[in-house]
């Protein structure tokens, strides 16, 4: 099979490219990134340097291609992440009918369900709806949930203040994902037959309370007694702003985090869960934490 790959060599597109060149198929890597170029073509795939931005340059790719592993690259640097993904999640749909590719695996996320409530997560549910409007097109949405090395970010807070602070937390429920599990799911989906129609499949590595998380993370970095303290919303998003987050960012934030503790975020997993969790557990990820602690 002739497959695209989007995302660079990120933390999913590299054990992606690295699984499908090795079962045969003939990878093309997109990265808007001219140095990642011989890095992707080490791999065995070829590289197609551009930008999602551009449509036309999207569609060339995409054309002739079997499959195509579509994500939106989170970008931080932009103070509303929705808007965002609206406008790739169009170049997307535009460049997949123009070339009439008829295997799409696209990256979402749990809570994309959910046209309301969720934050930065919104973006994704938007792009779902996009997609979904292709007609005659195998569609399957991969919606992985909470990634471990999200916790990187978690380390400042951890050393300045000794524990862990958001608007969820103790005895909160929280579903853990590790990119490779989501990579060797996604080869799945993207060599399986086409047939047309909408599939949504969630992806998930360990299930924890956030009061388990935080003890084995501790213990990984010596600190048996590392507490997840649940914060006030307004006081999460008020200490958000204050490091420098953009006001509509910490707001995004502060909801994605009412949302998990309510229940919303895995309402639709709960009904519809994963035949298997993946590999990586939380013991796993935590000796990974320990060493960049």
């Amino acid at each position: 099979m002739r497959i695209i790959i989007t995302g660079s060599l990120g933390h999913i597109s590299r054990p992606l490219t690295q699984a499908l060149v090795q079962q045969g198929h003939a990878v093309t890597v997109i990265s808007s990134k001219a140095e990642k170029q011989a890095a992707i073509e080490a791999l065995g795939a070829t590289a197609a340097i551009g930008s999602l931005e551009d449509v036309d340059f999207l569609t060339a790719t995409f054309t002739g291609a079997d499959a195509v592993y579509a994500m939106v690259p989170p970008n931080f640097a932009i103070p509303d992440f929705r808007p965002y993904y609206n406008r790739l999640g169009r170049n997307y749909a535009q460049a997949i009918a123009q070339a009439g590719v008829k295997r799409v695996v696209h990256l979402s996320s749990y809570g994309a369900d959910l046209d309301h409530g969720t934050g930065i997560i919104l973006g994704a549910h938007d792009v779902e709806q996009l997609l979904n409007a292709l007609p005659g097109v195998a569609l399957t949405h991969l919606r992985p949930v909470y990634f471990y090395y999200n916790f990187y970010n978690l380390i400042g807070m951890i050393k300045t203040a000794g524990f862990i602070g958001t608007n969820y937390g103790g005895e909160d429920k929280l579903l853990l994902v590790a990119p490779a599990d989501i990579a060797a799911a996604a080869a799945e989906e993207l060599t399986k037959p086409a047939v047309p129609g909408q599939d949504v499949r969630y992806i998930a590595s360990d299930e924890r309370t956030a009061t388990e998380t935080a003890r084995i993370l501790g213990a990984a970095i010596g600190k048996p007694d590392l507490q997840w303290v649940v914060l006030p919303d307004e006081q999460y998003r008020s200490g958000m702003e204050q490091s420098g987050m953009p006001a509509q960012l910490a707001s995004d934030f502060t909801d994605l985090g009412i949302s998990s503790r309510s229940g919303a975020m895995r309402r639709d997993y709960d009904r519809n869960p994963p035949q298997s969790l993946g590999k990586v557990k939380l013991e796993d990820f935590a000796k990974e934490f320990a060493a960049a602690f």
